[in-house]
């Protein structure tokens, strides 16, 4: 079987698996079933399908299938398989951006209409062009990895900083980006959803068609520049990309740490494909893992529910350590 045969098989495996956690996710709540059972016949179950259920755990997988996406850019691009958009300073400015929005504006994170939907996303967007630029910036490039990691790191925790001042100067706001920082579906609607579709499929189609780029810059600088690539504004391209699907899903769920750094692993665990591919198939992957986490979240303590970032950054935390324990073993490779 070639390797586009088993990438497809991949994918088709992916989605089909969605789709089951979907139709559980419709199920799981504090009602159980019994919503489901009777939908066709009681308003209110109906109600709560329709307008809680379904768009939450839809925008799960939209979610993550954005941070997947992200993850697999931010590695290829930095040709780094540790990278992540959490570490390069995007959530933190993403986070800094809705922070300022719900200051200056009043809004709220529960809101449903597309207009505060659509402002949040900007402003998120903005906040992690920013603070991936403030990284790059202080790096001087992409050139040196540990320099990156660590401007990363440093850009994140003032860019933190500044939305704790931001939240401490609008304590009304003190609530909301509390259950923001711990990462959080129970907001997600409709509005989202179709935000966070349109997102997807733009950062889908444009890093897929920078694939070939991300495939010279894995044999090396050198290699990519005597190919002919345009190195420098397929960068900013790719970085745009990056912020875009960073801000897009953090403005509507929140932090969610992991899900971006273990779907492009996962993928390259089962198949070895060329990136157009792999970036697709990380979003599908960071979709079905997200979904899951968020079904996962409202199961383990029903009626009540985990903050889906907490349980996320639990078990992604356990996935990483076992990478570096996989890649101290000789032979060990990521």
């Amino acid at each position: 079987m070639t390797g586009a045969q088993r990438s497809l098989w991949l994918g088709a495996g992916l989605l089909l698996a969605a789709l089951a956690v979907l139709l559980l996710g419709a199920g799981v709540g504090s009602t159980g079933f019994d919503s489901v059972l009777n939908a066709r016949h009681d308003p209110v179950a109906w109600q709560i399908l329709w307008d809680i259920r379904l768009p939450r755990t839809l925008g799960a997988w939209m979610a993550g299938g954005l941070l997947g996406l992200a993850g697999a850019v931010a590695q290829g691009l930095f040709r780094n398989p540790l990278a992540d958009p959490y570490l390069l300073g995007s959530a933190s400015g993403a986070a800094l951006g809705v922070a300022l929005a719900l200051a200056l504006f009043g809004t709220s994170p529960f809101a449903t209409q597309w207009l505060v939907r659509l402002g949040l996303t900007g402003a998120a967007f903005a906040g992690a062009v920013l603070g991936v630029v403030l990284t790059l910036a202080l790096a001087k490039g992409v050139q040196h990895t540990l320099r990156l990691l660590l401007a990363g790191v440093i850009v994140g925790v003032v860019l933190g900083a500044a939305r704790d001042l931001v939240t401490i100067a609008a304590p009304d706001i003190l609530q909301a980006m509390q259950g923001f920082t711990l990462g959080s579906t129970g907001f997600v609607g409709w509005a989202s959803c179709g935000v966070m579709a349109g997102m997807l499929l733009v950062a889908v189609l444009i890093a897929a068609s920078l694939g070939r780029v991300l495939d010279g810059l894995a044999l090396g600088e050198a290699t990519a520049i005597s190919l002919g690539l345009p190195l420098a504004a397929v960068r900013v391209a790719l970085v745009a990309v990056l912020a875009m699907a960073t801000g897009a899903a953090v403005a509507q769920t929140g932090l969610i740490a992991f899900v971006g750094l273990a779907s492009p692993h996962l993928v390259r665990s089962i198949v070895k494909t060329t990136h157009a591919r792999l970036v697709v198939l990380s979003a599908f992957m960071g979709g079905l893992l997200l979904m899951a986490a968020d079904v996962l979240a409202r199961w383990v303590i029903a009626p009540q529910e985990l903050p889906v970032g907490v349980l996320t950054a639990v078990l992604g935390g356990s996935y990483l350590l076992w990478l570096m324990h996989r890649r101290r073993q000789p032979g060990g490779v990521l």
